[in-house]
């Protein structure tokens, strides 16, 4: 089968807006979207799962798994210091011929899943903004998309927003997220203004941080050039085994979520999160999905927060003028009822992995 032209276009699209500034992964996609041999591996990947960094993943998790190549030394995250030359093509369609059958499954089967703890450099505020616009201190996190549930763990990592720290308290082997504060709007509180008193994960493919596999899937995500981003995974995972948050395995998120909803204690604010989730449905999916939380809004007094791509958030919701500069950024989004009336604000722009937060004013 000849690898569709738009594949080609995604790989081309991803090397020059959204790794510039990785070499290793600019070169990968460039090649990919060259060859037709590469581009025919995303053929095996599910239709909503075609995208370079599934393709990324699959290669690093091979990489990780210690394949013996030459290929690893382009790669910091198991020693490489190799930068990216003429030699990289050859030795990467070596590599696919050499680990073709575990690449393979990995497309057919796998679905990324960064469970990107940066993007908590939002979501520490984002529940500091719900608490005091619901009222209720205690709230319930149900986190839709979860992977293995990192996100859960929001109330126990260290933030520092360049000119303050916030978060849990500072000691050895608790993650610490450095995020640029931007814009006019103050800086969170030193108190956080909510407790979480309930969570749950939810994820189609939800890993088990039991699972070494599973684990070192979740490590591939992490682009081999960021260490930090390797170190920070490596430290939520030691804490996530420890406070055991549930996460459960279903196909329908949205059944799960309705149960929980149904076994919160009363005076608790519910809320429904969602990170780079909406980007992997399809149109229909889509506004489906939007009509049932919809429902839940208005009936359940349930607060939806969205973390998407603007270009990828669910109709109705409110969309501020976009970012000149940040071509990727993600839009942090609310929605809430009142009277019946369903309301949407704004809460903030972001980096997609929590480099840099831009709050909005209300």
């Amino acid at each position: 089968m000849k690898p569709s032209p738009s594949l080609a276009a995604q790989f081309r699209h991803f090397a020059t807006h959204e790794c510039p500034h990785d070499p290793l992964y600019q070169a990968i996609c460039s090649s990919v979207a060259e060859s037709p041999a590469l581009l025919a591996l995303m053929e095996h990947a599910p239709p909503t799962q075609q995208k370079p960094v599934l393709l990324l993943a699959s290669l690093h998790e091979r990489i990780l798994s210690g394949a013996d190549h030459a290929l690893a030394a382009y790669y910091p995250s198991v020693g490489g210091t190799r930068a990216p030359d003429p030699d990289l093509l050859p030795a990467l369609l070596d590599f696919v011929d050499q680990e073709r059958a575990g690449l393979l499954e990995s497309l057919r089967r796998r679905s990324t899943q960064t469970n990107e703890i940066g993007r908590c450099a939002a979501l520490w505020p984002a529940l500091q903004a719900i608490a005091a616009q619901s009222g209720r201190q205690d709230l319930a996190l149900f986190d839709f998309g979860c992977s293995a549930g990192l996100n859960l763990g929001v109330d126990q990592y260290r933030y520092d927003y360049g000119s303050c720290q916030r978060g849990a308290a500072a000691e050895p082997g608790r993650p610490l997220i450095h995020c640029e504060w931007r814009g006019d709007a103050p800086l969170p509180r030193e108190a956080a203004g909510f407790r979480l008193v309930e969570r749950m994960g939810m994820d189609p493919s939800a890993i088990a941080l039991g699972d070494e596999d599973a684990v070192r899937w979740l490590r591939a995500c992490v682009w081999p050039s960021e260490r930090e981003r390797a170190l920070r995974l490596d430290q939520a995972i030691k804490l996530a085994r420890v406070a055991a948050h549930r996460v459960q395995k279903a196909a329908s998120g949205l059944d799960l979520l309705r149960e929980w909803l149904d076994q919160l204690p009363p005076g608790v604010q519910p809320v429904l999160f969602n990170s780079w989730v909406l980007f992997y449905f399809s149109a229909e999916d889509l506004q489906r999905h939007v009509e049932a939380v919809a429902a839940l809004v208005r009936g359940r007094g349930l607060i939806w927060l969205n973390a998407e791509l603007p270009g990828s958030h669910a109709p109705g919701l409110a969309r501020p003028a976009p970012l000149a500069d940040e071509a990727s950024a993600t839009l942090w989004n609310l929605q809430w009822a009142e009277a019946g009336e369903l309301q949407h604000r704004a809460l903030a722009w972001s980096h997609p992995h929590g480099r840099w937060l831009q709050w909005l004013a209300p």
